[in-house]
């Protein structure tokens, strides 16, 4: 099997594993992939995870064009920003609309600079600083000049009342720094008001000190 075909079965099945937990719901959500040769596998337009065909991905090749597949996300400037400014830490693209992390966007309270409080060593680990942007339509390009604007220095983000999307070195990683993502927006909501015990700075220091940053 080769590896494109390989990376685009690894695809489909992680994001099916979303829907099926729902992370995302409908049509909604998109994924990328870098490929061994350069290029992008990417899932179509007004497609669903649940349902994604390997054989149907959009696929691009090194220098951006669209030479396979169906027609890609409308949110290809937002993708492509993460893998210009990321350089060989984009690897993989997830961006959803999963429940929890669009509530915390909402909220008046949450700091735009770093958006999750630190509750867990997991989500320092896998997400750094996660940057709150704000509200922009989807499928403009200033989506993916905002994430320019952040120079490459946060692998998530936020987008207010909209989603979050986290880039990685690899598809599963990107996957499982999503679900990272999701699960402290949840952990936030639900100990809200309750002054929650969270990570020290020193102990966030250490974590970045053994880990380095994500």
């Amino acid at each position: 099997m080769s590896t494109d075909v390989k990376l685009r079965e690894m695809l489909c099945t992680l994001a099916a594993s979303m829907y099926d937990r729902g992370l995302t719901c409908g049509a909604s959500g998109n994924i990328s992939a870098r490929t061994e040769d350069g290029g992008l596998l990417v899932s179509p337009t007004g497609s669903c995870f649940g349902r994604l065909d390997p054989a149907r991905l959009s696929r691009f090749d090194a220098e951006g064009r669209h030479v396979d597949g169906d027609a890609p996300t409308k949110e290809m400037p937002l993708h492509a920003a993460f893998y210009e400014t990321r350089g060989s830490k984009a690897g993989a693209v997830v961006h959803l609309h999963s429940s929890h992390a669009v509530a915390l966007s909402m909220l008046p309270e949450v700091d735009p600079l770093d958006a999750l409080p630190p509750l867990t060593p997991y989500s320092i680990m896998r997400l750094g600083r996660v940057r709150l942007l704000p509200y922009i339509q989807p499928g403009d390009p200033a989506m993916g000049d905002a994430v320019r604007d952040l120079d490459g220095q946060h692998c998530a983000v936020i987008l207010a009342n909209h989603g979050p999307v986290v880039s990685a070195p690899s598809l599963e990683a990107a996957v499982y720094g999503m679900e990272e993502l999701e699960e402290t927006a949840k952990l936030t909501l639900m100990t809200q008001g309750r002054n929650p015990r969270m990570l020290t700075s020193e102990q966030i220091a250490s974590l970045r000190a053994t880990f380095g940053d994500p």
